[in-house]
């Protein structure tokens, strides 16, 4: 219908006029028709691609990002407790470092006293050392009974070994006295 009021009023064909309007249109911000066309159905072929549109997108967005927040302060959580626990760890070890390396110098002073009284003479103490390359500690037991050469506890003789043993044990409840003590098999 209005392509033939246009027609009739104005002798103009309506159809023409476009093809017209648009070509001097395009012509003046450089657009090829052609490669309009060929823009709009390769753009139209990537919305088909695309797929449909998920609508619970935003919902689920909005679920993952809290429980993301969640997960992130509770490892937030976790690495602030692993660094309070590798504190008092550490604090623990140096108290413990402390107070063993305490109570050993009060045992081996009164080890270095307690033998020579046991054996009538000689003299003994105790040694820590360390193993490097298993990261070890320990303590080492020096001995020497009256008439001998200074020398480590396994050289002793059996009853040696017993009587420094002995020592060392009275030795320890002189630091630490405990209301009773059974002594069965001391030779063993």
């Amino acid at each position: 219908y209005l392509v033939d009021q246009i027609r009739e009023r104005y002798m103009l064909n309506l159809p023409d006029i476009f093809e017209q309007k648009l070509n001097e249109r395009l012509d003046r911000q450089g657009v090829d028709p052609q490669s309009a066309e060929s823009e709009l159905k390769e753009l139209r072929e990537k919305l088909g691609k695309i797929g449909e549109v998920n609508l619970s997108a935003i919902e689920e967005y909005e679920e993952n990002s809290k429980r993301y927040e969640f997960l992130v302060k509770q490892q937030s959580d976790l690495i602030d407790a692993k660094e309070q626990l590798r504190r008092v760890i550490d604090r623990i070890n140096r108290i413990c470092s402390k107070r063993f390396k305490e109570t050993f110098d009060l045992v081996n002073e009164r080890f270095t006293k307690v033998f020579p009284v046991l054996f009538g003479g000689g003299e003994a103490r105790l040694e820590m050392i360390e193993d490097l390359e298993k990261g070890e500690q320990g303590i080492e037991i020096i001995a020497r009974p009256p008439g001998k050469k200074m020398q480590n506890i396994s050289l002793l003789s059996g009853g040696e070994k017993a009587l420094t043993a002995v020592s060392l044990i009275f030795a320890i409840f002189l630091v630490k006295p405990s209301p009773y003590c059974l002594l069965d098999e001391v030779d063993a």
